[in-house]
This record gives C-alpha cells, sequence and structure tokens, in this order.
C-alpha cells in the first residue's frame, strides 16, 4: 500500500489548461494595445506631416505668384523662412524694396494690439514705418486706411514718400491726386488727409476705415481728434482686423496726454489692456507703446553727423529728441525730478521713521493727501497719496483715517484758506474734518510762501552724495505724472502755473514746507510746532 502511495506522489499532476490560456490571452491583448498605440502615433505623425506640407505647399505658392506678379500680396519672413534655402537664396537675389530695421520698426509693424503709439527720439524711421504698415491687407477688397497729418504741408512729404514706395510693392496701384489716395488692383485704398482742427476732422464723419494713422500725434494739443477719428474704425470683413497707429516725438504740445494715454499705464513694448463698458457688458481694447531710439535706425548710425547735431541741442531738447525722454519738459518747472532718482519701489518702513500727512483741499477740483515719512538723515518719503475728486469734506476726512488704518501720524498740514469762513454759520472745511476726528495744522501762509516752498521742493530734489533728499513710492501715481509734467508761470517764473494741474504739488510743498531744510526756517519752524498750543481742544486750532 506504502508504495503505491509513493508511486503516486513521483507523478506530478499537469498544470491546468485554463491558466495557460488565461496568461497566453493576457499578453496577446497588451501586445495588441502595444501596437494599436504605435499605430495612432503613427497616424498623427502622418497628419501632423500632411498638414506640414500642405502649409508649406500653400506658401510656396503664394512665394511663387508674387514672384511671377500674379498676386499682390505681401510675403512675412516666415514664408520666406519655411521655403527651402535655394528659394531663399532666389528671394535674396530679387530686388528688396523694403526690409524692416531689426528692433522697434519690426515689432511696430508686426503689432497685433488695436491700438499702438510708436514714439520717442528722432531719427527711429517712425514715419516710414507708418507708410508701410496699412500695406498690409492691401490685396483684399474690403481694406481701406487713412493716413493723417496735422497740416497739408506735413502732409505732402508722407505722398512724395508713398509715390517712391507703394508702386513698385504692388504693380497696378494708382495714386489720384484729386482724391488724395492710392488704388490698388485688389480694390483697397490707402487715403491720405491732413486734421489741423475738428472742423477738418468732420470731413471723415461717416466713413470706416479699417486702419487709421496719425503721424505725429503730440502736436493736438489734446485728444481730441484722436478720439473722434478712432469711432470710425470698422471692418465689414471678418479676416481684416482693425487698427489705430500713431507715431510722434515727446516735446510737443500733446505731449502730456499722449503720456498718459500710451506711455505711464503700461511697460514699454507690452501690451496693456484698456477696459470699456458697453450696453453687453465690460469689454477691452488693447494698446502698446513702442519706444523709438535713433539708435534703431541703422542707415543714419552710418555716420556721426545727426547724432552729433541732436547730442548739441540743450538740455531738455536733448532729452527729448535724443533720449526719448517723456519726463523732459522746455518750461517744467522742475526739470531735477527724475523718476530713475526719485522714484522707488514701494518697502517696509521703519516704524521709529516720524510721519506726517499734508493736503491740499478740493471739491470741483480734485483733493490731494500726501503722506510723508522722515528718516534718520531728514530725508522725506513719500509713501502714500489719496486724489479724488466731487468728495464733501466729512467724506474726504473719513477716507483719510480709513487709508491710514490706525497708522501713528504725527500731524497734518492742510490749505489755511480751508480754515475761512464762506459766508455760512457753520464749521469751515477744516473745522468739519476735525470733527471727523481727522485733526489738522494750517499751512504756511507767511509773505512769498509759495516761492519758498518752491525752493524747498528744489533742494528737496537735489542730490547730494548720490541721495536726494527726497524719494516718492512708484505707486504715488499722481504726485509723479503732475510734477514732472509741471510748468512754470510765464508772468512769475520763480513759481509754478497756477492754471496747471498743481494739487500734489501744492500738498508736496506744505509737506516740505513744515519741515525745511535751511538751518534758519527749520529752527524757527520747529518752535513754532513745539509751542503750538489750539485754542480749542476740540477743533484743534
Amino acid at each position: 500500500m506504502s508504495d503505491l502511495k509513493n508511486e503516486l506522489k513521483e507523478v506530478a499532476p499537469p498544470k491546468p489548461k485554463k491558466i495557460i490560456q488565461k496568461k497566453a490571452k493576457k499578453s496577446t491583448q497588451q501586445i495588441l494595445a502595444r501596437s494599436r498605440k504605435k499605430v495612432a502615433k503613427a497616424e498623427q505623425s502622418l497628419r501632423s506631416a500632411k498638414r506640414s506640407a500642405e502649409n508649406i505647399k500653400t506658401k510656396l505658392l503664394t512665394i511663387d505668384k508674387s514672384l511671377q506678379g500674379k498676386d499682390t500680396q505681401l510675403l512675412t519672413e516666415d514664408q520666406i523662412e519655411s521655403a527651402p534655402k535655394t528659394v531663399q537664396e532666389h528671394i535674396n537675389q530679387q530686388e528688396i524694396i523694403f526690409k524692416p530695421n531689426s528692433g522697434p520698426q519690426t515689432e511696430f509693424l508686426a503689432a497685433s494690439e488695436r491700438e499702438v503709439f510708436y514714439g520717442g527720439a528722432r531719427g527711429g524711421g517712425k514715419s516710414y514705418a507708418m507708410l508701410v504698415d496699412p500695406l498690409r491687407y492691401c490685396s483684399k477688397a474690403h481694406h481701406r486706411a487713412l493716413l493723417i497729418r496735422r497740416t497739408m504741408p506735413e502732409l505732402r512729404d508722407l505722398i512724395n514718400h508713398s509715390q517712391r514706395l507703394y508702386s513698385r510693392a504692388f504693380p497696378g496701384a494708382k495714386w489720384r491726386e484729386q482724391e488724395k489716395e492710392w488704388r490698388f488692383p485688389s480694390g483697397a485704398k490707402i487715403e491720405f488727409g491732413y486734421a489741423e482742427n475738428m472742423t477738418d476732422a468732420l470731413r471723415y464723419q461717416g466713413q470706416s476705415y479699417t486702419w487709421i494713422g496719425i503721424d505725429e500725434l503730440p502736436q493736438y494739443h489734446s485728444p481730441d481728434i484722436y478720439n473722434f477719428l478712432r469711432s470710425s474704425l470698422r471692418s465689414v470683413d471678418k479676416d481684416i482686423p482693425v487698427f489705430m497707429r500713431s507715431t510722434g516725438n515727446p516735446g510737443n504740445v500733446g505731449s502730456q496726454w499722449v503720456r498718459e494715454m500710451f506711455v505711464e499705464p503700461g511697460e514699454p513694448n507690452k501690451s496693456f489692456d484698456v477696459n470699456i463698458n458697453t450696453p453687453n457688458g465690460n469689454r477691452t481694447i488693447t494698446r502698446r507703446f513702442i519706444p523709438a531710439k535713433l539708435q534703431d535706425n541703422p542707415y543714419l548710425m552710418q555716420t556721426d553727423d545727426y547724432y552729433i547735431m541732436l547730442a548739441s541741442l540743450p538740455e531738455i531738447q536733448r532729452k527729448q529728441f535724443l533720449d526719448g525722454d517723456w519726463d523732459a519738459y522746455e518750461d517744467s518747472a522742475f526739470p531735477e525730478f527724475n523718476k530713475t532718482t526719485h522714484v522707488v519701489e514701494p518697502f517696509e518702513m521703519p516704524r521709529s521713521w516720524y510721519k506726517f500727512r499734508a493736503a491740499d483741499w478740493g471739491y470741483s477740483s480734485p483733493a490731494c493727501v500726501l503722506w510723508f515719512a522722515v528718516d534718520y538723515d531728514n530725508n522725506l518719503w513719500i509713501y502714500r497719496e489719496l486724489y479724488t475728486k466731487k468728495v464733501t469734506a466729512d467724506s474726504f476726512a473719513r477716507q483719510v483715517l480709513a487709508l491710514e488704518n490706525d497708522e501713528y501720524i504725527n500731524y497734518g498740514i492742510l490749505d489755511v484758506s480751508t480754515w475761512a469762513k464762506r459766508g455760512d454759520v457753520g464749521p469751515s472745511i477744516a473745522e468739519t474734518m476735525i470733527q471727523q476726528g481727522c485733526r489738522w495744522r494750517p499751512s504756511d501762509r507767511s509773505p512769498k510762501s509759495r516761492i519758498n516752498g518752491k525752493l524747498e521742493i528744489h533742494k528737496r530734489l537735489r542730490v547730494v552724495n548720490e541721495q536726494p533728499g527726497i524719494r516718492v513710492f512708484k505707486n504715488c501715481k499722481n504726485l509723479i505724472r503732475t510734477l514732472s509734467a509741471l510748468p512754470t508761470d510765464d508772468k512769475n517764473p520763480e513759481d509754478v502755473d497756477t492754471n496747471a494741474e498743481d494739487h500734489a504739488y501744492d500738498a508736496l510743498r506744505y509737506g516740505c514746507m513744515s519741515r525745511p531744510t535751511h538751518p534758519k526756517y527749520a529752527a524757527r519752524f520747529a518752535r513754532r510746532f513745539e509751542e503750538f498750543k489750539p485754542q480749542d481742544t476740540k477743533f484743534g486750532y
């Protein structure tokens, strides 16, 4: 019996067929899945290659038609670079009518934003870029462009340049002198016009354009004509977007509003959005400022003649025409104010720094409050501003306190005129603010206080040992904006023009005069504030 059991142990049972079949089936499925993935990947690569080949074929056909003169469509760098090397060499051997300079001129012509301003130094190739830009859609029948200068003599120079360029770029293009427009074989039109005033601009009312350009935009003293003309931008062809283009140099009558519209809102060469409220909700348009330099034009930089001429101009004109500096003004009250030197990024100040505020009040005109901090070297740091309009005195006081958020402010200086009674029996403007808990002292109104205040700012702006006596945080936008553009008074060059936007300047003046740099005045003001005791403990004056 035992022998039989041993024999049965020696005979091992075979593995079940089901297990073998399952493993084989699973292995086969994995192989099939991998094969399907490879096939799908190969099909995707094939489709991508076909699309690429079709794109190259289309570009080559376009290049071929252009070279044979059968098509007037402009060739782009992408189309040329996608062609075989032999074709590229053949194109390079052809006559090149126009090729943009690398840098800003190329960026301007390739810009996709709705509104672009190309401005800065003279000689950067801006006007020629304006002539070329409307050509990009001249192969389409519904393209219609309008190129504007302020006066007819200025316009004639652009027309002369266009006659040397357009007929060569688009064979068959015809100039019509009476209408002052180019007509292209496709049916597209480029019109040349002038608008010295709003009456001239009304000639274009009711017209529709897909492209509008204004050469030397800062020659206009206000944005009225620019805004009126851009209302005519519309397109009936979905393949033709609408564009507003402009160029110019600083130093003209409209430099301030151009700077506020294009230069200040965004970083140079970067697109920024402008919010527009419409019946269908909030919409945006894109704008961009492209700075220009003389060095961008290699043709003018072949010799130093033009550069030397611009460099020899007086300081303000040199900054405007050579450096393209939008903060340089001929009659600027504070030409020494420089954003690079006097404007800094906000930072957390030491808690021990002495703090105070100064304000210029206005209801119909803007009201401005500036907050000052004094460092250990008696330098002033303006770290906050409030710039508002159409706000009553009590609301204004509450806004000031809300911004301080229980921050300890040693004192406040307010325009002395706010303490004056105005024919009513109620409290004055200053008293109304003080009743809200926002306490102030009257500003200095001694003889020549305006002149002394302006001189005090000049002293603070002066750079000594590579450090100015006053610096402004970048978030104080209205002070920075208005101080650099504030003009002098024509009748009294020692004072600023009070018809200009001087509200932030007045607040700055009050603050600086409360801590003068001159030892004689500093001691006098220190004694006055130390000895200051309010006659009325409720109102604080």
